[in-house]
């Protein structure tokens, strides 16, 4: 395995941003009897074979879908009590005072998912459109606060869905990173970082086989993220979601440098490079100047399970807010909660309402 260290240089700005070190494999690596080295980022052989066994074995993998799904409860003995999580995880309307008392002599910086917390979850992942009142609120937010959104989705298709140049975009789960447009430049042209390039060409040969293998699945669907692909089985009938699992797997016993985690509806495979929404946001606040700041409150709203990366890195911190958007309790590492898209949006335009009263906008 050998370690890249990463710089990207911001021509406009003229700040250089260090990300560290990035683990990468050594070409021959996953045909070595050697492990694959877990501290780095990667997943010892053994312990890949036994994680896509555990996730991935039939009875087990189809537990572990039905338990994503939103419309299904938890078994009763590992239900969070709700009254005992609400003391835990209020709510971040209710509580917005406390919130923003914790901000004082200190820079917010914003970070949204997209999914679920400013669009509704559809039926079509190719229609999750936020609403035009809510692309305001993000607007606003970004005049007064660095904003960043941070989704699994394709960087170039949540972009499309967002259309506000003057945001940072975060796709890929992170791995696919660009910064607002300056001056009179269109669109998002500075490029970040691109953690898992190298992983390009296999993602797209297991694209094309997972399309070839769901083609017999009426309701699956493959998305292609550029940096991760995403199987979405919420049209599928239940009684389907096992025959998709193996599907899903047969592709993936052929390729040891991805891996497969869950979300809402969907199996996610991506490289197996220790890099995700966590990563993104530190790499975020590092090349905005806060990467060792106190003088910083990072807040990430987001629903997913993935999101609980970016949670954790806060938790880390000790700065920062995490905001869970769900209905229902579970477990997680965020502070608050908003139940859902409509409570994101008033969240962020009292954001604004406060920071209009206090400070100037953000430049």
């Amino acid at each position: 395995m050998t370690n890249q260290s990463m710089v990207v240089s911001d021509a406009k700005t003229g700040l250089t941003m260090g990300i560290g070190t990035v683990a990468r494999p050594d070409p021959g690596l996953f045909s070595s009897a050697k492990p694959l080295v877990s501290p780095n980022g990667y997943f010892s052989r053994k312990k890949l074979v036994k994680k896509l066994e555990s996730c991935g074995n039939g009875a087990r993998l189809l537990d572990s879908m039905r338990a994503s799904s939103p419309t299904r409860t938890r078994p009763n003995d590992t239900d969070p009590d709700p009254n005992s999580w609400t003391v835990h995880h209020p709510s971040a309307l209710s509580m917005f005072e406390e919130i923003m008392s914790e901000s004082k002599g200190k820079e917010i910086v914003v970070f949204l998912d997209y999914d679920g917390t400013l669009s509704p979850i559809v039926e079509d992942p190719d229609r999750a459109f936020m609403t035009t009142e809510m692309r305001e609120a993000v607007r606003d937010v970004a005049k007064f606060f660095p904003t960043a959104i941070v989704s699994g989705r394709c960087r170039a298709k949540v972009y499309n869905f967002v259309r506000l140049s003057e945001l940072y975009y975060a796709g890929s789960h992170g791995m696919d990173i660009k910064g607002p447009a300056k001056g009179p430049r269109k669109g998002n042209k500075t490029v970040l970082c691109q953690p898992a390039r190298e992983f390009l060409p296999m993602i797209d040969e297991v694209f094309k086989s997972l399309i070839e293998k769901m083609k017999h699945i009426p309701g699956a669907k493959v998305e292609n993220n550029k940096f991760c692909l995403s199987v979405h089985y919420r049209c599928v009938d239940e009684k389907r979601w096992g025959e998709l699992a193996e599907k899903v797997k047969s592709v993936m016993k052929d390729y040891q440098e991805l891996r497969m985690s869950q979300g809402r509806k969907v199996l996610e495979i991506r490289p197996t490079i220790k890099w995700d929404k966590g990563n993104a946001i530190e790499f975020l606040l590092e090349s905005l100047g806060y990467a060792d700041s106190d003088d910083v409150l990072p807040v990430y709203i987001g629903d997913d399970r993935t999101d609980e990366d970016a949670f954790q890195v806060l938790r880390n911190r000790g700065q920062g807010l995490g905001i869970l958007v769900s209905k229902a309790p579970k477990e997680t590492n965020a502070s608050y909660t908003l139940q859902e898209p409509s409570e994101v949006m008033h969240f962020l335009k009292r954001l604004v309402e406060w920071k209009k009263t206090n400070c100037r906008p953000y430049c």
